[in-house]
């Protein structure tokens, strides 16, 4: 009997187990691999012209692309424009020419 009831108590054990790594997976795994899909398609989508919102809070109008790096133009003065990694790129705004009006 002790070992009928030994066998049933690692079942119980090894079915928790997966129970809590299934949890892990569907809160913190799954989550973060569909908002890194999701920042890689923006970074995919980036254009010449388009607004963006840095993760410092500026606005800016990227005015040049290239491998990992953009330059945004700050601002309606010409002379401030910054180069920047496309990482610090927090939130990207098309052009309201570029949207369709239903």
């Amino acid at each position: 009997m002790t070992v009928l009831a030994t066998a049933s108590g690692s079942a119980y054990i090894i079915i928790w187990v997966i129970i809590i790594v299934a949890m892990m997976y569907f809160m913190m795994i799954r989550p973060q691999k569909k908002e890194q899909s999701r920042k890689d398609a923006l970074m995919n989508s980036l254009a010449i012209g388009d607004t963006v919102l840095t993760t410092s809070g500026f606005y800016g109008t990227i005015i040049d692309i290239q491998d990992d790096m953009v330059i945004v133009e700050f601002g309606s003065n010409k002379n401030c424009r910054i180069p920047m990694q496309k990482a610090a790129i927090a939130d990207v705004e098309k052009p309201e020419s570029a949207v369709k009006a239903d």
